[in-house]
């Protein structure tokens, strides 16, 4: 019984998937790398890195502004976010032959803006620090897709949409006070979205930056100021401090934005286009990552979903990942110019950068809207949702965190019967 038994057991080990997604060997040489390089591909890794130095990095210098923090750390921020997730995109999508395109949380930089009303810049360092170690031994686990399993998709969203809404508020009230400067822009970016050929000779979000541009010129409203500031970045490397209540306040969020709502999304995206994205192996990436970023200031890396979108809208599948090693190249070269970056994007008007960051984030917030309200814990979504846009704290903890909380429960209590359906 013992000598027929034995194959069996060996073959059922040798079947089993590895935990932890190994690449294609050997990885693509130069000759392979250039040969799948083609302009469809480069054009494709441009518009990603556009759509990526545009809408998301006013929500960046918004959260910022809000913060307090100084063009320095702002522009540390920035550096960190391309330059560093730059590489690991032109890595990751080299050795895996497939578009993996890292960025930063977008919803978690929306959280951090709001903690950092009161939350001073060191603490949430540390609390950036923190999340890197909880994603990095998550990932490590290899049960990611357990772990997201466990908190119901429509409460993620609606914390999420709760969170985003501020920026649709944001949006509105720039077209109220400083219409010259915002209403040609929301213009440009729904002629552009409206019609698909358009769309695809120029993306919408492009459009509004540059009619904005034009619309801040004409104007007279560019006043830059800090004409010595180096155009070459020097990441500030900051001190950590930790706390109980940034650790509380932001990690579990921050980490939940992460591997929940930014690389399921992403993976999501990749998955429909065909690819297999290696999801054990990204969430240690977002880890080890996550806490090279906090080093200079920079919030947590994740998969993101809409860039990868971009990546693989046209071309072969199976040369796509060309377009995020391009992607990734840019991305460096943008995040070795942050300073000048953040030089002119803040000597615009404050309109400029709220309907800039308001119209990125549209189609996150009505996806976030349906995700949230579509199908089942709807009631519990809704009580996230609220909790989340009260702004309310409690034990010097978060709206975020407590949404979260006060939706599960009540989702539990009263709709116990969609957690069956699972």
């Amino acid at each position: 019984m013992t000598t027929t038994e034995e194959p069996t057991r060996s073959d059922d080990v040798q079947t089993r998937p590895p935990r932890f997604e190994r690449p294609p060997w050997p990885p693509a040489g130069p000759r392979r790398l250039l040969g799948d390089l083609g302009a469809t591909y480069a054009a494709n890794g441009l518009i990603g890195l556009i759509f990526s130095a545009t809408g998301p990095v006013a929500v960046i210098l918004a959260a910022g502004s809000a913060g307090g923090l100084s063009p320095q750390q702002m522009a540390s921020w920035i550096s960190g976010v391309f330059f560093l997730n730059g590489i690991l995109t032109a890595l990751a999508s080299w050795l895996y032959r497939q578009p993996l395109a890292f960025f930063w949380t977008i919803p978690g930089t929306i959280i951090v803006s709001g903690s950092l009303t009161h939350l001073s810049w060191p603490e949430v360092l540390g609390a950036f620090l923190v999340t890197g170690l909880l994603i990095l031994a998550l990932g490590l686990t290899g049960r990611v897709r357990q772990v997201m399993a466990m908190l119901p998709m429509p409460i993620v969203m609606a914390m999420v949409a709760g969170v985003f809404l501020k920026f649709g508020t944001d949006l509105v009230r720039a077209v109220g006070t400083d219409a010259a400067v915002a209403v040609p822009m929301v213009v440009a970016f729904v002629a552009l979205a409206s019609r698909a050929a358009l769309g695809r000779w120029m993306p919408p979000i492009l459009g509004a930056l540059l009619v904005g541009a034009a619309a801040v010129a004409v104007t007279g409203r560019f006043h830059p100021t800090g004409s010595g500031t180096p155009w070459i970045a020097a990441p500030m490397f900051q001190a950590p401090q930790f706390t109980w209540q940034a650790i509380t306040e932001l990690v579990v969020p921050l980490a939940i934005t992460v591997i929940v709502v930014q690389n399921g999304q992403g993976a999501a995206v990749l998955t429909s286009a065909g690819h297999k994205p290696p999801m054990n192996v990204g969430t240690v990436l977002c880890g080890v990552w996550s806490l090279a970023t906090s080093a200079v200031g920079a919030v947590s890396t994740c998969l993101t979903g809409p860039t990868n979108a971009l990546l693989v809208a046209s071309g072969q599948r199976t040369r796509q990942y060309t377009a995020a090693v391009a992607c990734g190249l840019l991305a460096m070269v943008v995040g070795l110019f942050a300073p000048l970056f953040v030089q002119l994007m803040l000597a615009t008007p404050v309109a400029f950068v709220a309907t800039l960051g308001g119209l990125a984030m549209l189609r996150a917030l009505q996806g976030s809207f349906v995700a949230a309200f579509s199908s089942r814990h709807t009631l519990g979504a809704l009580v996230t949702f609220l909790v989340t846009v009260s702004n309310m704290q409690f034990l010097n903890i978060g709206a975020a965190f407590w949404g979260l909380i006060a939706g599960l429960l009540v989702s539990r209590v009263m709709e116990s019967g969609d957690f069956r359906k699972e």
